[in-house]
This record gives structure tokens, C-alpha cells and sequence, in this order.
């Protein structure tokens, strides 16, 4: 992965975002404690947090404040926060240094890693929950899935809410990457 990757993501899940109507705050989410409301400020507030970490190199450099953004232009909270994270991962030396986050320390290039899945597979959700395709970027779903598959470990897994990721959904091979991507994450297409 690099940051060509994650700006492909972002562009992926913006366009998404920018379909999503004012009347659908309230869905539900495949997320089940989230509603699109809840999804939203994640897409915004995780880009966030991670130019403060890439910027600062530790995550508690974040102050953990977050406006509601679905109140008003969130595609444009979303391109400023977005647009602030790959800046970050784009800076000189950022990919090869050492990061702090809450889960332990990783090098740039893992957590790049992990922007990037976690600004798809939300752009996934959010199409899943406001009845849009989920056949997201062929092409980038399957390379997630080759870059998550070996890295998330089985205690990573639990029910929503209490885990990262949920237990892995089996989905047939025919279905669309970005679909078996979700499935792999604990999302049922």
C-alpha cells in the first residue's frame, strides 16, 4: 500500500459521502452501534486522528474533540480532514518513522496501511447503509484484502461495539471485491 492507495479510498468513500442526504442521518449502519450519523463523524474524525499522529507521532497528542459534522457540510469536513491525513503521510520521513497508538507502536507504513482500510471499508458501509452499490474500486478492494488478510489477528474480532472487527463473514468469491473485503472485517453484504 502507499499513499496513492488512500487517496484512492478517500475518493472511493467520498463519493459516497457525497450522495448521502440529510434525511438518512438517522439509518442504520452495518456498524450496528453506529447510524449514518455515527458513521460520518468516524470518516471524518479517523482521518483526524491520523494526521495528529503522523504529524506528532503519538496518538495522545490528539485532543479527542470532535465537532458534529452532519449538522452542517460534512463533504466538506471530510475533504479538509482527508486532505490533512495524506498531507501527513506524504511528509518526509513519515512513512519510515515509528507512531504511537493506542494498540501499540507501529511504523507509518502499517498505519498507512490502516487509513487506508479504514477509509474504504467505511466508504463500503455508508453505501451499504444508504442503499448505494458496494461494488467499491475493484482493483484497490483486492489489494485491501491482501494486506489485511495476514495482519488481523483473531483477538482483534468480537461482537460490535467490543472488537475492532467482527467475526469474519464468508461471502462467495463471485461477489465484488469490496463486498468480500467487508465480509473478511466482520460486515454481512
Amino acid at each position: 500500500m502507499d499513499v496513492d492507495d488512500l487517496r484512492r479510498a478517500v475518493m472511493s468513500s467520498r463519493s459516497v459521502l457525497a450522495s448521502v442526504r440529510p434525511d438518512q442521518m438517522d439509518d442504520p449502519t452495518p456498524c450496528q452501534s453506529w447510524k449514518v450519523r455515527d458513521l460520518i463523524e468516524h470518516m471524518i474524525d479517523a482521518p483526524a486522528f491520523a494526521a495528529v499522529v503522523m504529524e506528532t507521532g503519538d496518538w495522545r497528542n490528539h485532543t479527542g474533540e470532535s465537532a458534529d459534522h452532519t449538522g452542517g457540510d460534512y463533504l466538506a469536513a471530510y475533504d479538509a480532514a482527508t486532505a490533512r491525513a495524506i498531507s501527513s503521510f506524504t511528509a518526509d520521513g513519515a512513512l519510515s518513522k515509528v507512531v504511537k497508538l493506542p494498540f501499540g507502536d507501529l511504523p507509518g507504513t502499517a498505519y498507512l496501511n490502516i487509513a487506508t482500510g479504514d477509509a474504504f471499508v467505511h466508504g463500503w458501509d455508508l453505501a451499504k447503509a444508504t442503499g448505494r452499490s458496494t461494488d467499491l474500486d475493484p482493483e484497490l478492494a483486492e489489494e485491501l484484502i491482501a494486506a489485511i488478510r495476514p495482519l488481523l489477528p483473531e483477538q482483534l474480532r468480537g461482537p460490535d461495539g467490543q472488537a475492532p472487527f467482527g467475526p469474519e463473514v464468508v461471502v462467495p468469491e463471485h461477489a465484488p471485491a469490496a463486498d468480500r473485503l467487508a465480509g473478511f472485517v466482520g460486515r454481512r453484504p
